[in-house]
């Protein structure tokens, strides 16, 4: 038995505004093209599918034209679950048509622990995997909030909520593999933060969480899960130096930060050891690069020695250009796009360190939103507020609830719709 673990494809992503369809549409047919070679027999996607709640038409064309086209390939399962990122009721929707074509979502944490227990079989029909599909876990799925909580209670209480659902699906899974014949291997997932897990600049990712919040240890994860496909980080890597626990991260590079990051996916097929325990053999699959993104940065002369270099290599590049040198150059933007024009080059942003350097100084407010992120804003409004540093860290942290809900439709109006 073959098993692909991915995650984290955020399926409309625009980086500076420049759409990303072409790279992601290159992404799925590689995909498609692995699995077929790899013959692979279930794929997981562990969540943030697309990169926002209400997907564009586009992205959703790749989504549904991707899930017509797996099932060619020989591949006999596919389990997706939602993100932080994803709305659980779009992903939801058409669960059941999907599950015709033994795709199986799960975009929400169930009421049942039971209902997240998938038991998969092969062509003959005979079990061959256990997947406790947890999907990205909402404070409402998990705990209920108490006026007066502090942040150490909030965390404590998530943490709590955290370990016992993942208790209560690894519990309703050993129970299904001990009604069977023979046991098969248990795969858990999750869509959650590890502790001392990895992460770059921009990604999105480290800007939710204040300190340790919702960062979970390895020890959450039931001792039945035999192998555990988690997304979130973009990184690849395990989680507690424990092999069998692993993040495949993201199969595109979400920002400049990514650019020199190697992606990768899990193939992972078991054994069984003398004692009769399944144990995951786990190999990486390097994905190529579809679209190449450069980092550079220094002085103007260092600058353009490295755009020249790259204009000769012809290569299609998106760059971003970070100015840290000491001469004021206030035509930078016009220097460069001069520099690059008619070649295979593309400037996407360009930060002129020493002009934003100069406005702190001087108090000029040159600062642009391209400079900040989300976090960063809300951080210049409390110091314009005066607001006092020991509130900082109960305000950042209700902001980032406020953040993610946006992100994944966490809201209680999509409840009160559904209920309508």
């Amino acid at each position: 038995m073959n098993i692909l673990h991915t995650s984290d494809w955020h399926l409309g992503r625009t980086l500076y505004g420049r759409r990303r369809q072409e790279e992601f549409a290159a992404f799925l047919d590689w995909l498609l093209g692995c699995i077929s070679t790899y013959n692979i027999d279930v794929l997981i996607v562990a969540g943030d599918i697309f990169d926002t709640s209400t997907p564009g038409t586009a992205a959703q064309e790749l989504y549904y034209r991707f899930l017509a086209r797996v099932g060619s390939t020989g591949c006999r399962h596919v389990v997706i679950i939602g993100g932080n990122h994803d709305s659980p009721s779009f992903l939801d929707a058409p669960a059941g048509l999907l599950r015709a074509l033994d795709v199986h979502v799960v975009g929400q944490a169930c009421t049942e622990p039971v209902d997240q227990v998938l038991l998969l079989h092969d062509d003959l029909g005979e079990p061959q995997l256990l997947v406790c599909a947890v999907p990205y876990l909402r404070d409402r799925d998990i705990r209920q909030a108490q006026a007066g909580e502090s942040i150490s209670d909030k965390e404590q209480k998530l943490l709590e909520g955290i370990r016992a659902h993942y208790a209560a699906v690894g519990m309703a899974a050993e129970t299904v593999n001990a009604g069977l014949a023979q046991p098969v291997p248990v795969i858990g997932t999750g869509h959650i933060f590890a502790a001392g897990g990895q992460t770059v600049d921009g990604d999105g990712v480290r800007d939710l969480y204040v300190g340790s919040l919702a960062h979970v240890h390895a020890g959450v994860f039931p001792a039945c899960f035999d192998y555990v496909a988690l997304g979130h980080l973009h990184v690849p890597q395990k989680v507690g130096g424990q092999d069998h626990i692993r993040y495949s991260g993201s199969p595109l590079p979400m920002g400049f930060g990514e650019a020199r990051q190697q992606k990768s996916m899990c193939l992972v097929q078991f054994a069984v050891d003398a004692e009769g325990a399944f144990v995951p053999q786990i190999e990486l699959l390097d994905i190529p690069v579809f679209q190449r993104l450069e980092r550079i940065s220094g002085s103007l002369p260092d600058i353009c020695l490295r755009l020249r270099a790259l204009c000769e290599e012809g290569e299609r590049v998106w760059l971003e250009v970070l100015y840290t040198g000491t001469e004021v150059v206030s035509d930078l933007r016009e220097r460069l796009d001069e520099l690059v024009a008619g070649s295979t080059l593309e400037i996407l942003r360009i930060r002129n360190q020493r002009i934003q350097q100069q406005a702190l100084e001087q108090e000029l407010p040159e600062e642009t939103l391209d400079d900040l992120n989300e976090l960063e804003v809300f951080e210049r409004c409390l110091q314009a507020h005066q607001v006092p540093e020991s509130q900082h860290d109960e305000l950042l942290h209700s902001y980032r609830q406020v953040l993610d809900s946006l992100h994944g439709r966490d809201a209680m109006a999509e409840d009160a719709g559904g209920q309508a």
